[in-house]
């Protein structure tokens, strides 16, 4: 009997991209004999700061540029996540430098950990990146409990147990961070399958195909 598919999916609740591969991918777990296994990760803001001081000066607009082009070719609703999950304060040069204490992105990406350990990780994940990529004031009122409440989770629990393994989901994302390097990159989304990286939301069709010559087969 053939090995299950599965793909690890590296992903970030900062990410944009992460986003808009989100709903092919839960979509996929939903239609197709596939596992997604969902491995959040702290975003290059957190892993690589430095990267925002080094990048090429055209990075900034390009990227706003493009990922609302995106957004608006998928047919996804997008603005710029209001807060943003990653806390920032602009330098004398104008970039972006990460603030010390991380409230947001420290929390989801905690509470990601669990919502896979539950078997509804990528589900979580696109419900929660659909109201962070689409509703100011995410953060606020019952906007990511009813979030989870749609994948199947209890928000208040997920944070009581948050707080108190946090260490232990430390741990976990540490371990998320080295297998995503591992695979053979360092962005995200980043998909791995069976010793092949495939990174970025435009690649899931390559992975697709990918997938069918191993026998992908849809759910009956």
């Amino acid at each position: 009997m053939s090995e299950p598919l599965a793909i690890d999916v590296f992903w970030s609740f900062r990410s944009p991209w992460s986003y808009l591969a989100t709903p092919r991918l839960a979509a996929w777990q939903r239609d197709y004999e596939l596992t997604v296994r969902f491995r959040p990760v702290y975003p290059i803001a957190v892993r690589t700061p430095e990267f925002f001081q080094t990048v090429h000066p055209q990075w900034f607009g390009y990227f706003m540029k493009d990922v609302h082009r995106v957004a608006e070719y998928l047919g996804l609703p997008f603005q710029w996540a209001n807060p943003d999950p990653i806390v920032q304060e602009r330098g004398p040069d104008g970039r972006p430098r990460t603030a010390p204490e991380q409230p947001y992105i420290q929390r989801l990406t905690r509470l990601g950990v669990f919502a896979e350990e539950a078997g509804a990780g990528i589900e979580f994940a696109n419900e929660v990146a659909g109201i962070i990529w689409t509703t100011p004031g995410w953060n606020e009122g019952d906007h990511l409990a009813e979030a989870a409440r749609r994948a199947g989770l209890d928000l208040a629990e997920l944070d009581a147990r948050a707080e108190a393994e946090a260490d232990r989901l430390e741990q976990v994302i540490a371990a998320n961070e080295a297998d995503h390097e591992a695979a053979g990159h360092w962005g995200v989304p980043t998909c791995a399958f069976r010793g092949e990286p495939f990174f970025g939301q435009d690649r899931l069709d390559v992975l697709l195909w990918r997938l069918r010559q191993h026998g992908l087969q849809p759910r009956r």
